[in-house]
C-alpha cells in the first residue's frame, strides 16, 4: 500500500527533529512516561500511531516493517523535515533501520531501544507460536511482558500495560505484525549504513541484550553504539525514564559524522 501520514502528536520545537516509532504492545502512549522530561527546545519530536493502533487503529496496510518505514518517511514529508532523527521501541526499532535505507541521506542519527534487529529474533517454532498465541489470549500477552522485563515489575503494571495492548491495537494487526519485526530478515538493507546508531538495552531484557546487538546492531552500521540501562528490561519508558532520555538527547545533538 502506499504511505500515508499516520495520526501523530508534537513535541518541541527545537531544530533537532525525531520520530519516534512505538512498539508492538502499545501506541505512541508508550512513551507517555518520557514526555515532560523532553527538551522542547532542542528537539522537535513527532510520535505517530503505527497503522492498527491508537488513533490509526481503522487505517488499513499490510503491517510490516517496510510499511512503517514508508510512513514515517511520509511524515517526515509532510512535517517539511528534509534531515531527522529516528527513534524506535522493540519493533519500532527494526522499522526505524530500515528507514535509514529508505531515506540514507536524509537519516541524521538513529536510537533503538530494545530494538529487534532487522534481521529478526530468529525464534524457535515453538516461541513463535507463543508469540501468535498473544493476539488471541491476553494472558500470553502477560506472560511475554513480565520474562522481557526480567519477572522485575509490579503485576498492576503488567495488568495495565496488557490492558492498553488490548484497547489500542486492533487483534488482526497485532497479529500481522508479528512475522514482519520477528522472522523477516531485512539486515543487508541497512548494511554499512553512515548514520550514527546507537542501541539502548536493558540489562533484565533476557532476549535482546548487549551482547546480541554486538552481534548484529554493531556489525551492520559504520557508526554503532551499545548502551545498557542495568535497572531496566525490555520497557525503559516506564522502567528508567530519566535515564532513558539523558542518553537518547545526549546522543541525538552529537554532529554529523566527518
Amino acid at each position: 500500500m502506499s504511505p500515508v501520514v499516520l495520526p501523530h502528536e508534537l513535541h518541541g520545537s527545537g531544530p533537532v527533529r525525531v520520530v519516534m516509532l512505538h512498539g508492538w504492545f502499545a501506541d505512541r502512549r508508550a512513551f507517555q512516561a518520557v514526555l515532560p522530561y523532553l527538551d522542547g527546545d532542542t528537539f522537535s519530536y513527532a510520535i505517530p500511531d503505527l497503522r492498527g493502533y491508537g488513533a490509526a487503529k481503522e487505517i488499513a496496510g499490510e503491517y510490516s516493517m517496510a510499511e512503517v518505514a514508508g510512513d514515517t518517511v511520509a511524515l517526515a514529508d509532510h512535517l517539511g523535515w528534509d534531515r531527522f532523527c529516528v527513534v524506535g521501541h522493540s519493533m519500532g526499532g527494526k522499522a526505524a533501520q530500515l528507514v535509514t535505507a529508505l531515506a540514507p541521506g536524509r537519516v541524521r542519527r538513529l536510537v533503538g531501544i530494545s530494538p529487534v534487529p532487522a534481521s529478526g529474533t530468529g525464534f524457535d517454532l515453538a516461541t513463535a507460536e507463543h508469540f501468535a498465541r498473544a493476539a488471541d489470549d491476553p494472558a500470553v500477552r502477560r506472560a511475554i511482558l513480565d520474562r522481557s522485563t526480567g519477572g522485575q515489575l509490579p503485576g498492576r503494571w503488567l495488568d495495565a500495560m496488557v490492558q492498553r495492548s488490548l484497547d489500542q491495537s486492533g487483534r488482526d494487526a497485532f497479529a500481522a505484525y508479528l512475522p514482519s519485526w520477528s522472522a523477516e530478515d531485512l539486515h543487508e538493507r541497512v548494511v554499512g549504513s553512515p548514520a550514527p546508531a546507537l542501541a539502548i538495552v536493558g540489562g533484565h531484557d533476557p532476549d535482546l541484550s548487549a551482547e546480541v546487538m554486538r552481534q548484529t546492531w554493531a556489525q551492520w552500521f559504520t557508526h554503532a553504539e551499545v548502551c545498557v540501562l542495568h535497572d531496566a528490561g525490555h520497557y525503559a519508558m516506564d522502567e528508567a525514564p530519566l535515564a532513558l532520555v539523558s542518553i537518547i538527547e545526549r546522543f541525538l545533538a552529537g554532529p554529523d559524522p566527518a
